[in-house]
């Protein structure tokens, strides 16, 4: 059962619908709640003193726990693309028929507010067996879907339905994961790539032909893909690791596509330029291991480069974690005399000969 603060204020029926119901009968944590009110219209909801959000279809924010609550909603395709939809949110329209929109079957529960699961759509026999499977034909009407399906692949394991899967090849075909903006791409790249098993996600574009189209450069049988769910789930971290070996115009390319944030680019331009060059870091001298230090700019950007360390350890660890201890040395080295002897351009060239001196004492031991 679940404590709904609006059935005190509110004579519709509301249900908890989606991910909320999946993940309490899935014994995870839930961490926000998403409510459906059957019965009601536009009026109606403002009139109870709800606030209104949703531009293309009547979404409220409760105006006590600010959750969101959506009014009941059938949809119909009328173009290309996740925007393409016209929507019906009439006092008429069921519980039913607005799960019946919904993605994946196990995405397509409700639950009363007594507790009782209204799933017409069989989600809780495919969360039991762990099988993604789409509800309703209109899963080929957004390309979006594609994606989702391939992150609670990557977030949970779970195998997709074959009749899944044809449809959506058959949404591939058509055009439709063309017409997918670049935002939403990145915007579910980025959650899966936090996920326990990123490769899936990957899995599951190239099962469908979406791979080529949206990720060309990036082979499934490349070490990339293969090291992910071993690196750290932090999205900079892993997205450095996905792209490590491609061409680096091509990393470039990708994250002006998709309008991947800066510093997440930066960190894998650096891996993918310095971790084929350096893979024998071992053997430079101490001139050397110090000018890699400040072409990384790793004095002073110190969590940056720790990053690159990281990222890098996954493919080469005896290699960089020579450099990690080279770093220490120079970082830790006394460099109070150098300021207090030295003045202007001089103060920086008598701590690189501090530190060059540090590091060839530590090499030869």
């Amino acid at each position: 059962m679940y404590d709904d603060p609006t059935m005190s204020i509110l004579s519709f029926k509301t249900y908890l619908v989606g991910g909320a119901v999946r993940d309490q009968l899935l014994g995870l944590p839930v961490k926000e709640k998403d409510w459906v009110v059957v019965g009601a219209s536009l009026h109606d909801m403002l009139q109870k003193g709800f606030r209104q959000v949703g531009k293309d279809f009547p979404v409220f924010l409760h105006p006590k726990t600010q959750e969101e609550y959506a009014l009941a909603r059938k949809e119909r395709k009328i173009g290309k693309g996740y925007t393409g939809f016209a929507f019906n949110t009439t006092p008429n329209v069921t519980l039913e028929e607005d799960l019946l929109r919904r993605d994946i079957t196990i995405n397509a529960m409700a639950m009363a507010e007594d507790g009782t699961i209204i799933d017409p759509y069989h989600g809780q026999e495919d969360l039991k067996k762990g099988i993604l499977r789409h509800v309703s034909p209109a899963f080929a009407e957004d390309p979006v879907r594609i994606l989702r399906i391939g992150r609670f692949a990557a977030r949970f394991g779970f195998s997709i339905a074959p009749e899944t899967l044809d449809l959506m090849r058959d949404m591939v075909k058509a055009g439709e994961v063309d017409a997918l903006v670049s935002e939403r791409v990145w915007k579910e790249l980025e959650r899966a790539l936090k996920e326990p098993r990123p490769q899936l996600f990957f899995q599951a574009l190239s099962d469908c032909g979406a791979m080529p189209i949206l990720f060309p450069n990036i082979e499934m049988d490349g070490a990339g893909i293969k090291t992910l769910s071993h690196i750290e789930p932090y999205v900079h971290l892993r997205f450095a690791g996905l792209v490590h070996d491609i061409d680096y115009k091509e990393i470039k390319s990708l994250c002006e596509r998709y309008k991947i944030p800066h510093d997440i680019r930066d960190l894998a331009l650096l891996v993918n330029k310095y971790l084929r060059d350096y893979k024998n870091a071992r053997h430079l001298n101490a001139e050397e291991l110090l000018n890699l230090f400040q072409h990384l700019d790793a004095f002073r950007r110190e969590q940056r480069f720790k990053d690159f360390l990281k990222v890098c350890n996954e493919f080469d660890s005896t290699s960089f974690n020579h450099l990690n201890q080279a770093y220490d040395i120079a970082k830790n080295t006394d460099i109070s005399e150098a300021t207090k002897l030295y003045q202007g351009k001089a103060i920086a060239e008598e701590i690189h000969n501090m530190r060059c001196k540090a590091i060839k004492a530590w090499l030869s031991t």
